[in-house]
């Protein structure tokens, strides 16, 4: 997310050198995953080990790095419009999401690129070809690029014998320009040929048939044989794998602790926390994906956990009732409380310190977004494990100063001071930091001349008894201290009392967050063409997200993770 990124001046450790130069349903799902790992880790408390080593795969074996995303579908065509059975997703999509990749120019270049090659060399193929291929049976791993998107993919086919009705393209790769053999692979007693389809100029893939199977690597550079000393990296595919797949070896469920999938699910889309993290996933180490899959009853949602060491209890209803009212999306994860004494030395605690803070925390932690605020400044509230934790407020003090600043050229120590308060049993700590993505102007800082850049922001850190609230705005943690002494209704009052809640999406609050986040990055100066076409098509779509009702999603009772990839049903339940 780019929010989060915040170059100018970041809410990192107090610098003491001179700083840098500058430099729908399920997205509300995955926004909030992505986040609450961001603002955590900075605190440094999810950072656990699963409680015993996954077992290694057979992919692995095989020289396959482990998928980042998988989809298992019945027929490839119908995706798009699957997707649009959603009734939410089909009033913010519309048919354009499917005319978008029916006409995508990778697309319409590959069967252009194909069509070509028939009617050249006169091949025996029917022009239906192509279309067969695009609505058969299908499993495609996919794999992120540098860019955090998940980019590469391999396609695995199987339909009976289409696959060998593609042998006749291999009689003309000795003379085409755009499809070359690049290599043999051995499956069985067989040698298959591999073949590079160069399209659209600078695109191509590699593809190999056998049998009733077709297997296809979108990113040749991503092939390579172990044989020759290459290594492995992320993405990566080798020959061997390409022959186990080939002969039939189905690599991707083990990878995602699925079985196979069931002839009445025509869809099964599941993504890695390694996605969703954003690089975060060690700070939350319970979360291992999300699934969804589509059957004749619509689609279903699953959440993958881990088991950890000292497992703690799943229990989110402190949460619940120190957020405020009115939240745009939250969600909540198990907080386990073991030591991490190096990470909190890392951010400025000494050990005797770190060891004290991590035997306080305890039950779970939440993560809220407020559309009077920002969705890179959320509300995150943590539990403690007793009321009396005023012997702690030295070490949060300190902690807090170490952690949180930034370079200030125009101050003394370079870094505004930290301004504590305390009444009963609240404990408050407060720092000023410049930033260009603050909620206040400069102008309107005790000392406009020290601020650095245009804005600035009021980062805040308090603990309520046994409750701890952080954000790098100001009035959500003031809201949520409110909402504690009872002067402000809490999340409680509307999330469902007796069932096991980790995700909270208000459709209605989330429209009007993203449309500010979303005009706010395009100003109309600067960005008039895209400012224009938000106006047009992006913000009547927002209205129509805000026109849903509040939802909860739930675990059902009992939950708790037994293992690795243990997938547990998420249940969507209109508020």
């Amino acid at each position: 997310m780019g929010f989060v990124n915040m170059s100018d001046n970041t809410v990192t450790p107090a610098a003491t050198a001179p700083a840098a130069k500058p430099s729908r349903r399920w997205p509300a799902v995955l926004v909030g995953l992505v986040l609450v790992a961001g603002v955590a880790g900075g605190l440094g408390w999810f950072m656990h080990k699963p409680k015993a080593p996954p077992a290694e795969l057979a992919s692995d074996k095989l020289g396959m790095s482990r998928p980042d995303g998988l989809l298992e579908t019945h027929s490839l065509s119908q995706l798009p419009k699957d997707l649009l059975a959603v009734p939410f997703l089909k009033e913010t999509l519309t048919e354009d999401f499917v005319f978008y990749y029916e006409a995508h120019a990778d697309r319409l270049g590959l069967i252009g690129s194909l069509r070509r090659i028939i009617y050249e060399h006169d091949l025996k193929l029917q022009d239906s070809l192509i279309e067969q291929l695009f609505d058969q049976p299908a499993d495609v791993a996919l794999w992120r690029g540098a860019d955090g998107r998940l980019k590469d993919f391999l396609l695995v086919m199987d339909r009976g014998g289409l696959a060998k009705v593609l042998e006749p393209l291999a009689k003309v790769a000795l003379d085409d320009s755009q499809l070359t053999k690049i290599a043999d692979v051995k499956v069985g007693t067989d040698d298959v040929a591999l073949y590079q389809l160069t399209y659209n100029a600078s695109k191509a893939l590699v593809f190999a048939s056998h049998g009733d199977k077709l297997v296809v690597l979108s990113n040749p550079t991503k092939l390579y044989d172990p044989e020759s000393g290459a290594s492995e990296e992320s993405g990566s595919v080798s020959t061997k794998a390409i022959a186990a797949l080939l002969n039939g070896d189905k690599l991707f469920p083990e990878a995602f602790g699925l079985p196979p999938r069931a002839p009445e699910v025509k869809q099964r889309l599941s993504v890695n926390a390694s996605v969703l993290a954003m690089g975060y996933q060690r700070f939350i180490p319970n979360f291992a994906g999300l699934r969804f899959d589509m059957d004749d009853k619509g689609w279903h949602s699953f959440l993958a956990m881990d088991e950890l060491d000292k497992q703690p209890d799943f229990d989110f209803k402190p949460i619940w009732r120190a957020m405020p009212m009115g939240a745009s999306a939250c969600v909540a994860l198990p907080l386990a409380a073991e030591q991490q004494k190096p990470l909190l030395v890392k951010l400025g605690a000494e050990e005797t310190v770190a060891q004290a803070l991590t035997e306080h925390m305890a039950g779970a932690a939440g993560l809220c977004w407020y559309a009077d605020s920002r969705l890179y400044t959320p509300l995150l509230v943590a539990s403690l494990n007793d009321d009396d934790s005023a012997k702690l407020d030295g070490d949060l003090g300190n902690l807090f100063s170490s952690m949180v600043g930034a370079y200030e050229g125009n101050v003394a120590d370079h870094a505004f001071p930290v301004v504590e308060k305390q009444e009963g049993t609240t404990h408050q700590w407060q720092r000023q930091v410049s930033s260009n993505f603050g909620p206040y102007a400069a102008k309107d800082a005790e000392q406009p001349d020290a601020i650095t850049g245009k804005a600035f922001m009021r980062v805040s850190l308090a603990r309520h008894g046994s409750t701890l609230l952080f954000s790098l705005d100001d009035k959500l943690v003031d809201k949520a201290l409110g909402t504690l002494d009872k002067r402000f209704p809490p999340m409680a009052d509307v999330v469902p009392k007796d069932l096991l809640m980790p995700v909270y999406f208000g459709p209605d609050s989330m429209a009007q967050l993203m449309q500010q986040e979303t005009l706010d990055s395009l100003p109309q100066d600067m960005e008039p063409v895209f400012y224009n076409a938000a106006q047009t098509y992006l913000i009547p779509k927002l209205r129509k997200l805000g026109g849903y009702g509040k939802y909860a999603l739930t675990l059902p009772e009992g939950s708790e993770p037994d293992g690795h990839w243990q997938w547990l049903p998420l249940e969507w339940k209109a508020l």
